[in-house]
Protein backbone atom coordinates (compact mmCIF):
# COMPACT_ATOMS: atom_id res chain seq x y z
CA UNK A 1 0.00 0.00 0.00
CA UNK A 2 2.72 2.22 0.96
CA UNK A 3 4.44 2.05 -2.87
CA UNK A 4 0.87 3.24 -3.79
CA UNK A 5 0.51 6.18 -1.59
CA UNK A 6 2.91 8.95 -3.36
CA UNK A 7 0.83 8.01 -6.22
CA UNK A 8 -2.47 8.75 -4.86
CA UNK A 9 -1.59 12.04 -3.35
CA UNK A 10 -0.26 12.75 -6.92
CA UNK A 11 -3.83 11.78 -8.31
CA UNK A 12 -5.35 13.79 -5.17
CA UNK A 13 -3.01 16.97 -6.38
CA UNK A 14 -3.95 16.57 -10.09
CA UNK A 15 -7.80 16.76 -9.52
CA UNK A 16 -8.02 19.52 -6.47
CA UNK A 17 -5.74 21.72 -9.62
CA UNK A 18 -8.53 20.56 -12.18
CA UNK A 19 -11.75 21.30 -9.82
CA UNK A 20 -10.57 24.79 -8.13
CA UNK A 21 -10.24 27.37 -11.08
CA UNK A 22 -7.74 30.27 -10.97
CA UNK A 23 -8.73 33.66 -10.87
CA UNK A 24 -8.38 34.35 -14.41
CA UNK A 25 -11.02 31.83 -15.33
CA UNK A 26 -13.72 32.95 -12.79
CA UNK A 27 -13.25 36.62 -14.08
CA UNK A 28 -13.64 34.95 -17.56
CA UNK A 29 -16.57 33.35 -16.92
CA UNK A 30 -18.30 36.22 -14.78
CA UNK A 31 -17.54 38.11 -17.71
CA UNK A 32 -19.10 35.43 -20.12
CA UNK A 33 -22.17 35.40 -17.61
CA UNK A 34 -22.48 39.52 -17.53
CA UNK A 35 -22.63 39.64 -21.52
CA UNK A 36 -19.11 38.78 -22.93
CA UNK A 37 -18.64 39.81 -26.67
CA UNK A 38 -21.69 41.77 -26.07
CA UNK A 39 -19.95 44.69 -24.55
CA UNK A 40 -17.90 45.23 -28.15
CA UNK A 41 -18.96 47.54 -30.67
CA UNK A 42 -21.51 49.09 -28.64
CA UNK A 43 -22.85 52.56 -27.52
CA UNK A 44 -24.15 52.59 -24.12
CA UNK A 45 -26.30 55.51 -22.41
CA UNK A 46 -27.41 55.94 -19.47
CA UNK A 47 -28.25 58.61 -16.33
CA UNK A 48 -26.75 58.24 -12.90
CA UNK A 49 -27.85 61.19 -10.42
CA UNK A 50 -27.50 64.49 -12.46
CA UNK A 51 -24.91 63.17 -14.73
CA UNK A 52 -25.86 61.74 -18.35
CA UNK A 53 -23.34 58.77 -19.84
CA UNK A 54 -22.13 58.32 -23.06
CA UNK A 55 -20.09 55.03 -23.30
CA UNK A 56 -18.47 54.04 -26.70
CA UNK A 57 -16.32 51.30 -27.38
CA UNK A 58 -15.47 50.90 -31.08
CA UNK A 59 -13.09 48.52 -32.64
CA UNK A 60 -10.67 48.90 -29.53
CA UNK A 61 -11.37 52.09 -29.59
CA UNK A 62 -13.13 53.92 -25.88
CA UNK A 63 -14.73 57.24 -25.53
CA UNK A 64 -16.68 58.20 -22.45
CA UNK A 65 -18.91 61.04 -22.07
CA UNK A 66 -19.82 62.99 -19.09
CA UNK A 67 -22.70 65.89 -19.43
CA UNK A 68 -24.49 67.94 -16.56
CA UNK A 69 -25.22 71.21 -15.25
CA UNK A 70 -23.47 73.25 -12.27
CA UNK A 71 -25.24 75.37 -9.85
CA UNK A 72 -25.07 78.36 -11.95
CA UNK A 73 -26.99 76.24 -14.99
CA UNK A 74 -23.55 75.69 -16.67
CA UNK A 75 -23.54 72.92 -19.39
CA UNK A 76 -20.29 71.02 -18.83
CA UNK A 77 -18.74 68.38 -21.17
CA UNK A 78 -16.68 65.96 -20.24
CA UNK A 79 -14.82 63.51 -22.99
CA UNK A 80 -12.37 60.76 -22.05
CA UNK A 81 -11.03 58.62 -24.87
CA UNK A 82 -8.11 56.44 -25.30
CA UNK A 83 -5.99 59.17 -25.98
CA UNK A 84 -6.76 62.18 -23.82
CA UNK A 85 -9.55 63.99 -21.69
CA UNK A 86 -11.65 67.35 -22.64
CA UNK A 87 -13.86 69.43 -20.49
CA UNK A 88 -15.70 72.11 -22.21
CA UNK A 89 -18.32 74.89 -20.59
CA UNK A 90 -21.30 75.89 -22.62
CA UNK A 91 -19.74 74.48 -25.52
CA UNK A 92 -16.54 76.23 -25.06
CA UNK A 93 -12.71 74.33 -24.37
CA UNK A 94 -11.61 74.92 -20.95
CA UNK A 95 -7.89 75.09 -20.11
CA UNK A 96 -7.10 72.60 -17.66
CA UNK A 97 -3.69 71.74 -15.41
CA UNK A 98 -2.35 68.59 -14.70
CA UNK A 99 -4.33 68.25 -11.44
CA UNK A 100 -7.73 69.48 -12.98
CA UNK A 101 -6.98 66.85 -15.84
CA UNK A 102 -6.60 64.21 -13.10
CA UNK A 103 -9.52 64.45 -11.05
CA UNK A 104 -12.07 65.23 -13.77
CA UNK A 105 -10.82 61.98 -15.80
CA UNK A 106 -10.58 60.06 -12.71
CA UNK A 107 -14.37 61.19 -12.01
CA UNK A 108 -15.56 59.98 -15.25
CA UNK A 109 -13.57 56.70 -15.32
CA UNK A 110 -14.53 55.69 -12.00
CA UNK A 111 -18.54 56.09 -12.92
CA UNK A 112 -17.83 53.91 -16.81
CA UNK A 113 -15.44 50.89 -14.62
CA UNK A 114 -17.90 50.52 -12.18
CA UNK A 115 -20.82 49.71 -14.78
CA UNK A 116 -19.11 47.91 -17.17
CA UNK A 117 -17.99 45.88 -14.65
CA UNK A 118 -16.87 42.86 -15.11
CA UNK A 119 -15.81 43.42 -18.22
CA UNK A 120 -13.46 45.96 -17.39
CA UNK A 121 -11.44 42.97 -15.48
CA UNK A 122 -10.02 41.34 -18.61
CA UNK A 123 -7.42 44.44 -18.92
CA UNK A 124 -4.00 43.44 -19.02
CA UNK A 125 -3.02 45.52 -15.90
CA UNK A 126 -5.36 43.01 -13.35
CA UNK A 127 -3.30 40.99 -11.02
CA UNK A 128 -5.58 38.30 -9.94
CA UNK A 129 -5.82 35.92 -6.76
CA UNK A 130 -8.38 33.65 -5.57
CA UNK A 131 -8.98 34.37 -2.06
CA UNK A 132 -11.21 31.26 -1.11
CA UNK A 133 -14.57 29.96 -1.53
CA UNK A 134 -17.29 32.03 1.32
CA UNK A 135 -20.93 32.06 1.89
CA UNK A 136 -22.87 35.11 2.00
CA UNK A 137 -26.73 35.30 1.98
CA UNK A 138 -27.01 31.70 1.93
CA UNK A 139 -25.09 31.61 -1.33
CA UNK A 140 -21.28 30.10 -2.19
CA UNK A 141 -18.96 32.71 -3.35
CA UNK A 142 -15.36 32.40 -4.85
CA UNK A 143 -13.87 35.44 -3.04
CA UNK A 144 -10.82 36.89 -5.64
CA UNK A 145 -8.75 39.94 -4.84
CA UNK A 146 -7.96 42.66 -7.84
CA UNK A 147 -4.38 44.69 -7.87
CA UNK A 148 -2.84 46.56 -11.18
CA UNK A 149 0.51 46.56 -12.64
CA UNK A 150 1.93 50.37 -12.11
CA UNK A 151 2.26 49.81 -15.90
CA UNK A 152 -1.11 50.34 -17.02
CA UNK A 153 -2.80 50.37 -13.98
CA UNK A 154 -3.46 54.28 -14.13
CA UNK A 155 -3.01 56.30 -11.41
CA UNK A 156 -4.69 54.67 -8.92
CA UNK A 157 -2.86 50.85 -9.67
CA UNK A 158 -1.93 50.68 -5.96
CA UNK A 159 -5.54 50.19 -4.92
CA UNK A 160 -7.16 46.70 -3.63
CA UNK A 161 -10.43 45.34 -4.84
CA UNK A 162 -12.30 42.01 -3.53
CA UNK A 163 -15.03 40.26 -5.88
CA UNK A 164 -17.47 37.57 -4.41
CA UNK A 165 -18.59 35.84 -7.88
CA UNK A 166 -21.26 33.04 -7.65
CA UNK A 167 -20.68 29.72 -7.90
CA UNK A 168 -23.90 29.08 -9.74
CA UNK A 169 -24.53 31.80 -12.07
CA UNK A 170 -20.80 33.21 -12.26
CA UNK A 171 -22.34 36.82 -11.74
CA UNK A 172 -20.33 38.91 -9.68
CA UNK A 173 -22.83 39.93 -6.62
CA UNK A 174 -20.76 41.62 -4.05
CA UNK A 175 -17.14 43.82 -4.44
CA UNK A 176 -15.37 45.96 -2.07
CA UNK A 177 -12.94 48.82 -2.28
CA UNK A 178 -10.93 51.30 0.05
CA UNK A 179 -10.40 54.19 -1.75
CA UNK A 180 -12.17 57.23 -1.49
CA UNK A 181 -13.72 55.36 1.78
CA UNK A 182 -13.91 51.61 2.41
CA UNK A 183 -16.90 50.20 0.69
CA UNK A 184 -18.50 47.11 0.24
CA UNK A 185 -21.29 46.84 -2.68
CA UNK A 186 -24.33 44.43 -3.49
CA UNK A 187 -25.69 43.85 -6.59
CA UNK A 188 -29.73 44.75 -7.07
CA UNK A 189 -31.97 44.81 -9.95
CA UNK A 190 -30.68 42.89 -12.63
CA UNK A 191 -31.57 43.68 -16.03
CA UNK A 192 -30.05 42.76 -19.63
CA UNK A 193 -30.09 45.38 -22.17
CA UNK A 194 -28.80 44.75 -25.58
CA UNK A 195 -27.22 41.48 -24.32
CA UNK A 196 -24.91 43.38 -21.33
CA UNK A 197 -26.47 42.34 -17.96
CA UNK A 198 -26.41 45.65 -15.84
CA UNK A 199 -27.20 46.36 -11.91
CA UNK A 200 -27.62 48.89 -9.29
CA UNK A 201 -25.81 48.50 -5.78
CA UNK A 202 -26.73 49.22 -2.27
CA UNK A 203 -23.45 50.76 -1.09
CA UNK A 204 -22.42 49.89 2.39
CA UNK A 205 -20.18 51.52 5.10
CA UNK A 206 -18.37 50.37 8.07
CA UNK A 207 -17.87 52.76 11.19
CA UNK A 208 -16.22 56.11 10.74
CA UNK A 209 -13.39 54.95 12.97
CA UNK A 210 -13.05 51.44 11.59
CA UNK A 211 -9.19 50.34 10.09
CA UNK A 212 -10.43 47.04 9.40
CA UNK A 213 -9.68 45.65 5.87
CA UNK A 214 -12.36 45.38 2.83
CA UNK A 215 -11.16 42.15 2.81
CA UNK A 216 -13.40 41.28 6.06
CA UNK A 217 -16.46 43.10 5.00
CA UNK A 218 -17.73 40.10 3.44
CA UNK A 219 -17.92 39.03 7.18
CA UNK A 220 -18.79 42.01 8.47
CA UNK A 221 -22.01 42.11 6.07
CA UNK A 222 -23.00 39.02 7.44
CA UNK A 223 -22.46 40.59 11.00
CA UNK A 224 -24.35 43.26 10.19
CA UNK A 225 -22.20 45.42 11.30
CA UNK A 226 -22.25 47.36 8.01
CA UNK A 227 -24.64 50.69 7.53
CA UNK A 228 -26.11 51.21 4.20
CA UNK A 229 -24.80 54.58 2.84
CA UNK A 230 -26.57 54.95 -0.49
CA UNK A 231 -27.70 53.36 -3.76
CA UNK A 232 -26.08 53.17 -7.14
CA UNK A 233 -28.52 53.57 -9.43
CA UNK A 234 -28.20 53.99 -13.53
CA UNK A 235 -31.37 54.69 -15.19
CA UNK A 236 -33.03 54.96 -18.64
CA UNK A 237 -30.08 52.73 -20.02
CA UNK A 238 -29.99 52.11 -23.72
CA UNK A 239 -27.40 49.81 -25.90
CA UNK A 240 -26.77 50.30 -29.47
CA UNK A 241 -24.78 48.13 -31.32
CA UNK A 242 -22.13 50.31 -33.44
CA UNK A 243 -20.18 48.84 -36.85
CA UNK A 244 -16.98 47.07 -36.80
CA UNK A 245 -14.53 47.80 -39.36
Amino acid sequence: MRRFLPYLVLLLTAFACQSAPDARTIIDQAIEAHGGDAYQNKQITFDFRQFHLVLKHQNGRYSYTRTYRDSAGVTIQEVLTNDRFSRSLNGKPQTLDTAQTGKYSRAVNSVAYFVLLPQKLADPAVLADVVGDVAIDGQSYQKVRVRFQAEGGGKDHGDTFFYWFNQQTHTMDYLAYSEGGPRFRKAINPQTIGGIRFQDYINYKGDTNDTTSVATYDRRYEAKQLTELSRIEQKHIQVIALPRE
